[in-house]
């Protein structure tokens, strides 16, 4: 087996939890406590875990592109209802998780940084670990922070839009929910270059990631 993928996964799988973990974190802030109460507010991926999009989606697009990988975990419980302020604290509980990525990029542009400055101090075998596993991580953040931010229910740049929609659109908007990830994966094999096109960003930060890294060596 590709020893990338053996690094690729597990950064996946954890970068999806801490994700998930941010929305429940936030939502208990803004007064419900469902996901606290479910015991989703942990690191341990086993209650965040999504048998097809933290396993099967991952491998399956690993196997059948060049090397592509992308997943997702158990969304965690919401009740709106229950926050103290509408409609910010749903705004707020959706762009947790996104924030949550932006950090854990640049925590791993830190430690590609760090590993490049160290040079020779460390041996060559685990700096290069260090290294690859540090890009990935930066590569996998900014790809679900972005991805997660697209309009398209129900990822969580949804709730963001939907807010700013006229409230009698928002419920057949919210509907879209249903298709929304089938339509996602269409996109996926049948337009790639659309998807890249939206994902943009991410390219762009991972160049400007690579050039601070590039300033230790």
């Amino acid at each position: 087996m590709n020893p990338d993928f053996l690094l690729l996964v597990p950064i996946l799988v954890m970068s999806v939890v801490v994700h998930e973990v941010a929305h429940a974190w936030q939502a208990r802030r803004e007064g419900d406590p469902t996901a606290d109460e479910l015991g989703r507010i942990t690191l341990n991926p086993i209650p965040h875990l999504d048998p097809v999009g933290s396993l099967i989606v991952p491998i399956f697009l690993y196997l059948a592109t060049e090397g592509m990988i992308f997943g997702w975990a158990r969304p965690v419980p919401v009740n709106p209802a229950r926050f103290r302020s509408h409609p910010w604290g749903d705004v707020r509980v959706s762009l947790a998780g996104i924030v949550a990525n932006l950090l854990l990029a640049l925590l791993c542009t830190l430690v590609a940084a760090g590993t490049a400055a160290l040079g020779g101090t460390i041996p060559a075998g685990l700096a290069e670990v260090l290294q690859r596993g540090a890009f990935f991580g930066i590569f996998i953040n900014l790809l679900l922070a972005f991805f997660n931010l697209l309009p398209i229910p129900p990822l969580d740049g949804s709730h963001v839009l939907a807010q700013l929609l006229p409230a009698r659109w928002r419920a057949r908007y919210a509907a879209l929910g249903r298709i929304g990830i089938p339509l996602l994966l269409v996109l996926v094999f049948v337009v790639p270059g659309a998807l890249r096109v939206a994902l943009a960003p991410v390219f762009w930060l991972m160049g400007i990631a690579d050039a601070f890294v590039r300033l230790w060596i």
